[in-house]
């Protein structure tokens, strides 16, 4: 070792930062009876274990540009779901999650308080026992601005943060899943499958698929071709015929024509002639329904005719026409025909297909069809937003520079710096931004490979660099800590979750399914909400953590500085 610290290491930390990340992410990977511990706790063991031998101060702004970067892919990610938290119909899961986030404080402040711990390892303990990794940074920031320390007692309780983090954290990914995914359902004699399965039928959702590798044969949206030798059907237009079938409440559409061996473009004001072969768009159950064969003609499998370019494209709508028109008054524009809407979205949600949907302007409508009717359409409607896997990088750091302004410390009292600080400043500029992205996705695309590249690199770079620099204090912190700390950190676990339970289930009477996954969100616990889907067999648990998890994610990330202030 001492070779590789003084050939290598020292002279190109870098590459001493790069192996520690490489360590980490394997040691992630190894499951043990079903568990892992991740590839953020995997980074942090491997930065203690490797920092404690290297001795190696990886110094600069480069921990801060990647929690940074963390922070803002987090925000991005969750902000969608966390400004549709505060409307009033997701009043009681924000209401639970306040209390279980609460409680945690306080459960993780009684706990500090009792032992006698300084902030830094009171957060350490926070951020370990509620499974919230971005509390490291966060506190770290803090108690660097904290008045009373010097920069090397500073630097002290900053190491101890990660060695505090790093013994509550196993404990605090294990316990929720054993207690929501087993205990609780057991104690109360409830059948976590059989009540999601009855509140499924309830809420008319889809039996979910146990295979990812499985698909379904049934496709709504079917394409076929006739040759017309029915006399009475020839002789009429296309607009004709498609106006008849609107009538009817059916959507069927001739898409294409073959003549005399040459192939027609879709017109409405095309006659159609007996021995014509026609491309038949159509929703399966509207075209068995009409019955093709008795009203046009045989099937026919015409390559030439079918094999035409179709295209999905997603469309914002900007239209003032279509601002509070329904999906089915839209469907019965002219402009639509051969053209279908797939599916509906607002401020980032997917909302429930239904033909009575109102569409609001910034809504995104998914369309699908023949390519050159597809465009047509969406200019008709608004503006589509091609699917690009480019970053809008200009988008992105221009979020992180304002966030880190927003974030800067401007007023004093008593000698403290009262500001956001730049993390906090730069998550809630990534929760507007990522909202301000659902609701005009025309421009700041922000791919999901991108945000997991930001979000998990980001914060593994900075947890890898967290931990090869409290390695060499880290036997030292962990005495100095005490076996209490496993034990107080296993309570701050429990208790918010026993609390959010008791009050979810006897005051606000939340169907079992959801409290638990609301649990599992509030307290960002992702092994959990797992646990809690394969106990249920269903993704019904994840339908109730999805606000609580965007609320916890911020409110928790905030209790980092919160703990340094109670404690300091």
């Amino acid at each position: 070792m001492d070779w590789l610290r003084s050939n290598l290491f020292q002279p190109y930390p870098e590459l001493l930062v790069f192996l520690t990340v490489a360590v980490g992410f394997l040691l992630g990977r190894v499951r043990i009876r079903g568990f892992s511990v991740g590839a953020v706790t995997g980074c942090l063991v491997a930065g203690l274990v490797i920092g404690s031998q290297a001795k190696i101060e990886i110094s600069g702004p480069i921990r801060s540009v990647f929690f940074l970067m963390f922070l803002f892919a987090l925000g991005y990610d969750v902000g969608p779901r966390f400004f549709r938290s505060l409307r009033k119909d997701a009043f009681p899961q924000v209401l639970l999650t306040l209390v279980v986030c609460v409680s945690g404080l306080a459960a993780c402040w009684g706990a500090a308080s009792l032992l006698g711990y300084g902030p830094g390892l009171s957060a350490g303990l926070l951020g370990g026992a509620l499974t919230q990794s971005a509390v490291i940074g966060v506190a770290a920031g803090a108690i660097a601005h904290l008045p009373h320390l010097t920069p090397a007692a500073a630097q002290d309780q900053s190491h101890l943060v990660a060695v505090a983090y790093a013994v509550t954290y196993p404990l605090g990914t294990v316990l929720p899943a054993l207690l929501l995914a087993n205990l609780l359902p057991r104690l109360l004699h409830r059948d976590l499958a059989a009540d999601s399965a009855l509140l499924a039928a309830d809420l008319d959702m889809p039996a979910d698929e146990d295979d990812p590798d499985a698909g379904r044969g049934y496709y709504q949206h079917v394409l076929r071709a006739y040759d017309i030798d029915v006399a009475a059907f020839a002789g009429r237009t296309i607009g004709e015929f498609e106006q008849q079938q609107r009538d009817l409440d059916r959507r069927i559409y001739i898409t294409r024509v073959r003549r005399d061996g040459e192939i027609l473009d879709h017109h409405r004001t095309t006659v159609l002639r007996l021995g014509d072969t026609v491309a038949v768009s159509a929703v399966r159950a509207d075209l068995v329904a009409f019955d093709a064969r008795t009203h046009i003609g045989m099937e026919a499998d015409d390559l030439g005719l079918l094999g035409f370019r179709t295209e999905t494209l997603h469309v914002v709508v900007t239209g003032h026409h279509a601002d509070g028109a329904t999906v089915d008054s839209l469907r019965r524009e002219d402009v639509m025909s051969g053209v279908f809407i797939e599916s509906h979205h607002r401020a980032g949600a997917e909302l429930r297909m239904s033909r009575a949907n109102r569409v609001e302007r910034g809504d995104t409508l998914v369309l699908s069809g023949r390519g050159d009717l597809v465009e047509r359409a969406a200019a008709h409607l608004g503006r589509a937003v091609p699917t690009s896997f480019a970053t809008d990088v200009a988008w992105m750091a221009g979020g992180l520079f304002v966030g880190g302004c927003l974030g800067i410390p401007a007023l004093t009292e008593g000698g403290a710096p009262l500001s956001l600080s730049t993390s906090t400043g730069v998550l809630l500029t990534g929760l507007t931004f990522g909202y301000i992205r659902s609701r005009r996705p025309t421009y700041g695309n922000l791919p999901s490979a991108a945000q997991w590249l930001l979000g998990t690199l980001g914060l593994c770079m900075f947890i890898t660099i967290v931990g090869l620099n409290a390695g060499p204090s880290f036997v030292s912190g962990l005495s100095q800590a005490g076996w209490q700390l496993l034990v107080l950190g296993a309570a701050a676990t429990v208790v918010p979750l026993l609390v959010g339970f008791c009050f979810g289930h006897y005051v606000q009477r939340l169907p079992m399914p959801l409290l638990l996954g609301a649990l599992a969100g509030a307290q960002t616990t992702t092994a959990a909400i797992g646990a809690l889907n394969e106990r249920a067999r269903s993704q019904l648990p994840s339908l109730g953590c999805t606000v609580p998890y965007a609320l916890g994610n911020v409110l928790l990330t905030l209790w980092g500085s919160a703990i340094v202030l109670l404690t300091a």
